[in-house]
């Protein structure tokens, strides 16, 4: 294979860090190669990072060849690899990948207790395939590593049993707020309100149930989550519908992705969501979690030296990667020119009458002898359409995040003569279509001569595919975001291939719901239109733009506030892990818990003196009470000898802290020292993650209660900033107090 030139110029763009905007079928995986390479000779790691572990596998294997004959090493980093292979994935000179596992081992390498544990070396390099999905979509939440919150689960489905008691809702915004109705909802936040009314329901329904005594026990400090679970039912019972936000596969709720509709098994909503909807399917239910460690992707990229990414779409969110990343965007020319068509959108009233339009277009290709792939936004849609079909006796592929593992095989045959495939958007993303059906390759035919018969098949199906018109994308229902649909679009059209696309809207969609002027519906429903006559206007596409825009503004302060709270939240992750490695790394720890022991003591003495130049015998007693209950100062201790009667604070210091000091270097001699020193630092350690873990939960609390301050007209994130600051300063001084206590009173106490 030969690089054209436009992937060369794209190379050379990625190496000098840009973003670069490569449309589908351009050979994104290729021209990969140019930078990973250059960056591969300095041997410091490079890191090619894509969206799932097919894509990374495929990747990996495919330029293996071409990297090994270079003379460069080449690892696979994916989930369930053992210690000694993800290490040998690391140290190779080229490591692929997916995003979510690379951020996973980042946060896993600050959690181990023994240097020999860690896999990743210094972050050098990245290239993202796919970028836009990786640090646009995927960066709307944080990466969480989770530990078990046992806790009563049977309250999940008695508070679900409950739901059905609750009337209808106010209104579908917050602004319908009014004196009747038991809760508001608001469909672009996904949240729920809950009003006066409701909550005497709740207090009625508790009270009747016996999960609590009394109407006003609703307030105390133990009964008050209970709202909690009242609103979480709501939410997965309102929000979250099955086969389009979550499938139900073997008794277990396992999360679609909204951009891509691939599962995610181990990703589960927080708040008790997941545990509610578990109920709701009558499944088990899994206890909830705590977060042990956690990092958005924003903050993990920014750790790497260079970084530099690839997509067909990138444009529309350039702002966003000047902003966030301080990354230049710049569009690459197509090797051949783009001849797709792309037409104008058609509105229908209902639902129905646009399923039956576009079945009759997939028809109208048909009997072209056209391709079709129609994208839907999920697998509910994907499947009533699939019904359509099947009724009709129109042999499709369906592709969705129940049938994953079979994406590329059936995405890549999708651009054969008379093919019909049903796909969720992003699904097959990073797979080409080609017209014709995929090529045979050559090491899969027995000879050259079988190899070349083949091909002439190939050439000629694929001139038949361009004869007929090429690929015919059809779009069930726009996306929240115009790079969604642009991908999709996309799929038409590679390499000057000809093509053509078409979305079918109707009333009913989300995105029409939620934003179509209330003038309009009147206006529209005032048209004697007859059952399946469409609705053809400019204003339809000026409409839509001005949705995605306005969503995809208030998705990016979504993800730029994320960033900005995180941002807190991330100086305080690199002091306590540069904290946790210079304890890891230490050879001898004993210099560290000196220094500690030394300036604890002082604090100890400084805040229970009551006059500066001398200590008196009242205050000698109590000091030591508190020394003995807090460092295990045994009684052998001589603070009886009247020399001790008057004596300064910084002369008792010493002599408090020589004795401790004796007594600990006693313990040691008995004990061993080596084991003494394992024993420090695995006490250190735990101190430092147990109160890390607390102040992540603390963090979270005052983060999603922070808003209220407004109400005080005061700047919410700036006191976020104040009060943030506040508490790590505290459990900074309390961990270092808390972790040599532990250790003194371990060692003097074996």
């Amino acid at each position: 294979m030969r690089h054209f030139d436009v992937q060369i110029l794209g190379g050379i763009f990625l190496y000098k860090n840009y973003i670069t905007e490569m449309k589908t079928g351009e050979g994104k995986t290729l021209t990969a190669t140019l930078p990973a390479y250059l960056y591969a000779l300095k041997e410091r790691g490079v890191h090619i990072i894509t969206m799932n572990e097919y894509l990374a596998t495929r990747d990996a294997k495919k330029n293996k060849q071409l990297f090994e004959f270079l003379g460069l090493t080449v690892g696979l980093n994916i989930s369930g690899l053992s210690l000694e292979l993800k290490k040998k994935a690391y140290f190779s000179d080229i490591t692929y990948g997916t995003n979510s596992e690379f951020c996973f081992d980042y946060l896993r390498d600050n959690m181990i207790f023994h240097t020999k544990h860690r896999v990743q070396r210094d972050l050098y390099y990245a290239l993202l395939d796919e970028v836009d999905s990786i640090l646009i979509d995927e960066a709307r939440t944080p990466l969480i590593i989770s530990g078990v919150l046992y806790e009563n689960t049977n309250i999940y489905n008695t508070i679900n049993n409950l739901i059905k008691y609750f009337p209808k809702t106010v209104g579908y915004d917050a602004q319908f707020v009014k004196n009747s109705g038991d809760y508001v909802i608001d469909w672009k936040s996904k949240q729920i309100i809950l009003t006066d009314q409701g909550l005497i329901r709740i207090e009625k329904l508790l009270v009747k149930n016996k999960l609590i005594t009394t109407p006003s026990s609703l307030y105390l400090v133990n009964n008050i989550i209970l709202i909690k679970y009242f609103i979480s039912a709501l939410r997965a019972h309102i929000f979250f519908k099955k086969d389009i936000d979550y499938i139900v596969k073997e008794r277990k709720i396992i999360i679609v992705d909204e951009h891509t509709g691939r599962m995610v098994p181990n990703r589960r909503w927080s708040d008790g969501l997941h545990q509610a909807i578990e109920a709701k399917e009558k499944v088990s239910i899994l206890h909830e979690t705590q977060t042990l460690a956690s990092m958005t992707l924003q903050n993990y990229f920014k750790l790497y030296k260079y970084l530099s990414g690839m997509t067909g779409t990138a444009m529309t969110e350039a702002f966003e990667f000047k902003v966030i990343y301080n990354i230049k965007t710049v569009v690459i020319p197509t090797n051949c020119l783009m001849i797709r068509k792309d037409l104008s959108d058609v509105l229908y009233v209902t639902e129905k009458e646009k399923i039956n339009a576009i079945v009759k277009d997939i028809q109208n290709c048909l009997l072209n002898k056209r391709p079709v792939l129609v994208g839907t936004i999920s697998i509910q849609k994907s499947e009533i359409l699939s019904q359509q079909l099947t009724k009709l006796n129109i042999k499709h592929n369906v592709l969705n995040a129940k049938f994953y593992k079979k994406e590329a095989k059936i995405i890549s045959q999708a651009g054969q003569l008379n093919a019909v495939t049903i796909s969720t958007n992003m699904s097959g993303r990073g797979t080409d279509i080609v017209l014709g059906g995929e090529i045979q390759k050559r090491e899969d035919c027995t000879s050259d001569i079988e190899y070349e018969k083949k091909k002439k098949i190939w050439k000629k199906r694929h001139d038949l595919v361009v004869f007929s018109g090429g690929l015919h994308v059809i779009g069930t229902e726009r996306h929240e975001s115009r790079r969604i649909d642009n991908q999709l679009r996309g799929r038409a059209g590679r390499q000057g291939d000809p093509g053509s696309s078409r979305f079918y809207l109707s009333m009913e969609d989300v995105l029409m719901k939620i934003f179509i002027p209330r003038n309009i519906k009147n206006i529209i429903q005032k048209y004697n239109l007859t059952y399946g006559e469409p609705i053809q206007h400019n204003w339809i596409n000026h409409f839509i733009l001005y949705a995605q825009k306005k969503i995809e503004n208030n998705n990016f302060e979504i993800r730029k506030q994320l960033l900005e709270y995180d941002n807190i939240l991330n100086i305080h992750r690199n002091i306590i892990y540069f904290l946790r490695n210079y304890i890891l790394e230490m050879k001898d720890i004993k210099v560290l818990i000196k220094n500690y022991l030394f300036i604890n003591i002082c604090k100890i003495i400084h805040k229970n003196c009551l006059e500066k130049s001398f200590l008196k015998k009242k205050q000698i007693f109590r000091i030591i009470n508190i020394l003995k209950e807090d460092f295990h100062i045994i009684y052998r201790f001589s603070y009886n000898n009247s020399n001790y009667y008057y004596i300064s604070p910084r002369d008792f210091c010493k002599k408090i802290y020589q004795f401790i000091k004796y007594s600990y270097c006693a313990k040691e001699r008995k004990i061993g020292f080596s084991t003494v020193r394992k024993f420090e630092k695995t006490i250190m350690l735990s101190t430092l993650d147990l109160f890390w873990i607390e102040h992540l939960s603390f963090m979270d609390y005052l983060r999603k209660g922070i808003h209220f301050r407004g109400y005080a007209q005061k700047d919410p994130k700036q006191e976020y900033i104040k009060e943030a600051f506040n508490i790590f300063s505290i459990m900074l001084d309390t961990l270092q107090y808390k972790a040599i206590s532990k250790i003194i009173k371990k060692i003097m106490g074996f």
